[in-house]
């Protein structure tokens, strides 16, 4: 009789094959035998929101780019549908003790986010993925709604899928203690029943906002003692500040570690104020669609500095708070400037933010690895420019401005602070950079030599860019959403000095002119060379002739 290996090197190596994220391997290991059932079972199902067949969106972009007739990407499409309700299938039937193996005590990410794709994906509920998955124990769970529809004055009944989402995790929470992360549109009433089963839960992501109230803040100290991230989608209710501000300081004081609000909602003094409740363990703040009466209150977050990155972006257009409430610009610079630990700040659509960040930029013992700045004014930002060569510890700058009126000296004063940020291995410029012309991209591939990730404009780019871009052996994308006259002979000797840093580096050219157009051949020799050099991809697209009309070859 072969020997046969201690179930702890049995667990080890399946442990392995899960931080390799290797399904096939392990789905083999959990069919060929007993004692790799249990171990390789566990080590799918706790990364099971990552599996492939969890996400039928993606799978579907590669069967169609793989071609072939209809009928057989229609079909693979179908398996893929399949699966994904299989999987989630097994993972329901085994919190009612209907499977040979506990599978739902195995999960450590609880994304009914996904199981909620796969209720409202049309092929799901057109074909036989739908009455298999709601058969037998799980016709409880095929919730309908009547639906009115007007233009036929008649009604249809439709699965109602967040119903059913909550009634499904009412039965999977029960059964699943080792969840850590827990993500759905939840209701407040089932957030409030789920959160003392929950023991582990540290990542809590809501699509309203509003289930956090009714006491959920302190269901959460009671019953969860890691709890340290949030995240939803908005808070539209009058009475958010308030019942915002009641969770947060229900909470254990100082454990919340990050705070994204992803759509809008009505923040106000409260809420600010209860933010200073998690001002020391606060490290990742993301405030995104802040209304106009919520920026005097802003300054209220100053006992939040232990900030290490920071998202502050507006609801409609950028608010002038350098003239219009200096006030509280003054007051933001100065909260700014108490968070020392800051590395990361983004400002989108927020008002007078080249001001507030020319003061931080200036600061020297604020050392920023990663800024993004996105709708301001190209020619009022000239000093801002000029502060970014301030921090040489940058690896990631993001602007996108509004390029209007930009002077020559402009251009040279922000490629001549580009140029001294020697660390950056990301550099997106996006409309502000479409001036720039081949000296200026030179000067920047010559200053920046570990750039991986370059996307920038200017105006009548050509050939003569590609040895100096050719240097920076770690790039791994270049996009060119420049006015270009490129030739497939340039493009082809730049590709053959691509080297092993360079492994799968895309070359994007946005905006080709239609002048030095390359051929169909030279483009697919272009692919060819540059797939067999570093497996990389090339895409190609023409600008649009000033002097055709877009709506040329319409009908009316």
């Amino acid at each position: 009789m072969a020997p046969q290996l201690p179930d702890d090197i049995l667990h080890l190596i399946c442990l392995q094959l899960r931080h390799q994220r290797d399904f096939n391997t392990l789905y083999n290991c959990a069919q060929a035998a007993k004692l790799l059932a249990m171990p390789a079972l566990g080590s799918l199902y706790r990364m099971h929101e990552v599996a492939p067949v969890a996400n039928s969106g993606s799978d579907e972009v590669e069967v169609s780019r793989q071609g072939g007739p209809v009928a057989d990407v229609r079909r693979q499409q179908d398996q893929i549908i399949i699966r994904w309700a299989e999987l989630w299938r097994m993972i329901i039937l085994s919190s009612l003790d209907l499977t040979a193996y506990p599978y739902c005590r195995y999960i450590r990410v609880l994304d009914l986010r996904n199981l909620k794709d796969l209720l409202d994906e049309p092929k799901f509920n057109r074909g036989a993925a739908s009455k298999k998955f709601f058969a037998g124990e799980l016709a409880q769970f095929n919730l309908e709604r009547e639906l009115m529809l007007t233009r036929a004055k008649s009604s249809s009944w439709r699965l109602n899928t967040v119903a059913a989402v909550n009634e499904i995790g009412e039965v999977v929470t029960k059964q699943t203690p080792m969840v850590e992360e827990l993500a759905g549109e939840i209701s407040s009433e089932a957030l409030s029943s789920w959160i003392p089963r929950l023991p582990r839960l540290q990542h809590l992501t809501l699509w309203r906002g509003a289930a956090l109230a009714q006491g959920v803040g302190s269901l959460i100290n009671t019953y969860c003692p890691v709890f340290k991230t949030l995240r939803f989608y908005d808070w539209s209710d009058s009475d958010a500040d308030a019942q915002f501000a009641a969770f947060l300081n229900a909470l254990r004081p100082q454990t919340l570690e990050l705070l994204e609000i992803i759509s809008q909602i009505n923040i106000g003094a409260q809420t600010c104020q209860a933010l200073n409740w998690h001002g020391e363990s606060l490290k990742d703040l993301k405030l995104n669609s802040i209304k106009p009466e919520a920026l005097p209150h802003l300054p209220l977050l100053n006992g939040c500095t232990s900030l290490t990155s920071l998202t502050l972006t507006e609801f409609m257009r950028p608010t002038d708070l350098e003239n219009t409430q200096n006030d509280v610009f003054v007051e933001l610079i100065n909260w700014l400037r108490g968070c020392k630990h800051l590395q990361n700040i983004t400002f989108r659509q927020f008002g007078s933010s080249p001001a507030i960040l020319t003061s931080l930029l200036l600061e020297s013992d604020i050392h920023l690895s990663k800024l993004e700045l996105e709708g301001y004014v190209g020619k009022e930002a000239r000093e801002f420019h000029r502060a970014l060569a301030h921090q040489k510890s940058l690896r990631s700058v993001v602007l996108k401005g509004d390029p209007d009126d930009l002077t020559t000296d402009d251009m040279e004063i922000l490629v001549d602070s580009l140029c001294q940020l020697e660390n950056l291995t990301d550099l997106r410029l996006k409309d502000i950079s479409e001036d720039l012309r081949v000296n200026h991209i030179r000067q920047l591939a010559r200053s920046l030599p570990v750039l991986e990730e370059w996307w920038t404009g200017g105006w009548e780019i050509n050939d003569e860019i590609w040895d100096d871009v050719a240097a920076l052996t770690s790039l791994k994308a270049l996009e060119l959403s420049a006015f270009s006259y490129f030739t497939a002979e340039g493009i082809l000797e730049f590709v053959s000095k691509l080297g092993p840093g360079n492994k799968g580096f895309v070359l994007s050219i946005m905006m080709a002119s239609p002048d030095s157009d390359l051929t169909e051949e030279e483009q697919s020799l272009i692919r060819e060379v540059l797939a067999t050099q570093v497996e990389g991809r090339f895409d190609h697209t023409l600008a649009r002739d000033p002097n055709v009309s877009e709506f040329e070859g319409e009908s009316d």
